[in-house]
């Protein structure tokens, strides 16, 4: 296991919580990949802990769907399905639309700059063709975005939704094509909210969302079929 993680220890929560958000983090960042199997004895040594925390941890990821038990292997970290796709981003569609609507309303001339900043920041990490960056940097868009809305019961309940969303995401910016777009589309986001246009802001953040479902969809498709030819009987 090569995914670089660690546990951080918090005294006021219960070692198995601990070790369930560093394990859950890791699984949403992609630093723990779909299929990988969770070996109690390795998770145990690398993260300092007894197996019970990462025992309960992994019960624990397995109630959330990010952990499935499969037989004679034990557990692995699940694989991202496209119902679980269709489920997160409809929910996030509606959330998104509701924060550029507020956003429109409140952002103020400091958060509209940051928000231009953080467009030519992702247009930086794309030219340099680091994943990592270009997540962040688009993570970051967003967050302003979020912030902007001055609601902070709405940004909680994005940043939950958000924290699924950042396993899908990787897929998507792992496509050149995508990466492109999303910069015309990040910038056509941040235009409608300099103009306070609520109309077209929700017009073009429902474009952005259904461009990274379909091309993360595309993305799927294409790993499953190359599966299938890797092991066309199924064996």
């Amino acid at each position: 296991m090569t995914s670089d993680f660690h546990v951080n220890i918090n005294e006021y929560l219960p070692l198995r919580d601990v070790v369930f958000n560093t394990l859950r983090q890791a699984i949403l960042r992609g630093e723990l990949k779909p299929g990988e199997r969770l070996m109690e004895i390795a998770l145990s040594r690398r993260l300092g802990v007894s197996r019970t925390p990462v025992r309960e941890a992994i019960r624990m990821l397995e109630l959330e769907g990010l952990v499935k038990m499969v037989p004679r292997k034990g557990a692995q970290v699940a694989q991202i399905t496209e119902q679980d796709l269709n489920d997160v981003l409809e929910v996030r569609l509606g959330l998104e639309e509701l924060a550029v609507q507020f956003a429109c309303q409140r952002i103020t001339q400091e958060e509209l700059k940051d928000l231009e900043d953080s467009v030519q920041l992702f247009e930086q990490a794309m030219n340099q063709d680091d994943l990592t960056a270009l997540a962040e940097a688009d993570v970051k868009f967003h967050e302003i975005i979020y912030n902007a809305t001055h609601n902070r019961r709405l940004v909680q309940i994005i940043n939950n939704i958000r924290e699924q969303m950042y396993r899908y995401r990787i897929e998507y910016l792992k496509d050149v094509e995508s990466r492109k777009t999303l910069v015309k589309e990040h910038y056509a986001i941040w235009a409608s909210l300099k103009n306070r246009d609520v109309q077209n802001a929700r017009k073009h953040i429902g474009v952005h969302i259904r461009n990274q479902q379909d091309a993360i969809l595309r993305s799927l498709s294409l790993g499953e079929e190359q599966k299938q030819g890797e092991n066309p009987a199924g064996e």
